[in-house]
């Protein structure tokens, strides 16, 4: 059987590079007690995978030199040697970026056939999921409050503005480019949009955030850190919230020069009672069937929208991966095998 795969060749320094993936054939071997061989349909791109490629400790295991690159995948189950799944199911877990994969069935999930598959990857995968746990555990969210999110139209900040657009908030969104802001308003529902690369100051995006949240920020998604948490940070009211989610303006390494640094950061935590907490949903598993409950039927019967770009092929795979880190994308970032 003829299958390939993309792994890391080198470690970035800096921004990554197509130079830093090397796609490769292999011969998947055969499952074992207890495993299925899974040929992936679907694989998703995140931000999260771009700290995986640097061999620092974090929350989670980094990618190996010459390791398959980390990410979950849907495709169906082509043999299987565990209980409860069968040849023609279509599942989803953390195949990687290749073509096949094998794995064990307690590290699979069925999956619902009558959606589209990509949507385990987004709008009710993980993404979507982290979005619901942001808004609802950590934002803890009050009708007639304000919330801001940036990366909008991203899989976590358009489920975020919806869930919150239907909790009676304001919602502002910050995207990247004027189509994006249109998509915002127009696809999703954010009552207003800010394009952040149409400011040269921080200054500058700041006073067009305040003007669209008269009444402060009582919530803040943050997804990218950078400008615009430097913007945002003087607009919160007291005792905001701020689940923090990504920091993808940092991924490349952290600018910290500038006044909204640590020492001003801490200031306004005390002085405005912030509350600040760190996401990882990986603590949070408990609460997908919940997740899934509330929110798949409102996928099912259109009231969230979702909104996908996709790449056909495992080869494009890095340079899709790279275009996201950039903004390039438009909403969920899948690649189509």
């Amino acid at each position: 059987m003829a299958a390939q795969r993309i792994v890391l060749a080198s470690r970035p320094e800096g921004e990554a590079e197509l130079e830093n993936f090397r796609l490769e054939t292999f011969e998947p071997p055969a499952p074992g007690d207890g495993e299925v061989l899974i040929e992936v349909s679907h694989l998703s791109l995140d931000p999260y995978m771009r700290g995986r490629m640097n061999a620092v400790k974090s929350y989670a295991p980094y990618v190996e030199l010459d390791a398959v690159m980390t990410g979950q995948g849907v495709g169906h189950v082509v043999a299987s040697r565990a209980e409860g799944f069968a040849e023609g199911d279509l599942v989803t877990g953390m195949t990687g970026w290749q073509s096949h994969a094998v794995l064990p069935g307690a590290e699979v999930r069925k999956l619902d056939d009558s959606l589209p598959p990509s949507a385990a990857l987004g709008v009710l995968g993980m993404p979507g999921f982290t979005g619901w746990v942001g808004l609802n555990t950590f934002g803890r969210p009050k009708p007639g409050e304000t919330l801001v999110v940036a990366a909008a139209t991203g899989p976590v900040g358009s489920m975020v503005g919806q869930l919150a657009k239907r909790a009676g908030l304001r919602t502002v969104a910050i995207a990247g480019g004027a189509e994006k802001c249109r998509i915002a308003q127009e696809t999703f529902g954010f009552d207003a949009a800010i394009d952040h690369r149409a400011f040269d100051t921080v200054k500058d995006l700041r006073a067009a955030i305040a003007a669209a949240a008269p009444d402060g920020i009582d919530i803040y998604v943050e997804n990218v850190g950078g400008d615009v948490l430097r913007a945002v940070l003087p607009l919160l009211n007291d005792h905001a919230r701020v689940p923090v989610i990504g920091t993808i303006a940092w991924y490349s390494g952290a600018d910290l020069s500038g006044p909204d640094t640590l020492p001003n950061l801490w200031r306004q935590v005390l002085v405005k009672r912030l509350s600040i907490n760190g996401l990882i949903i990986f603590d949070h598993w408990g609460d997908y069937p919940a997740f899934l409950e509330e929110v798949g039927p409102l996928v099912a019967s259109g009231e969230i929208a979702s909104l996908e770009d996709v790449a056909e092929g495992l080869e494009n795979a890095p340079e899709a991966f790279l275009r996201m880190l950039k903004g390039g994308n438009m909403g969920k970032q899948v690649v189509k095998l």
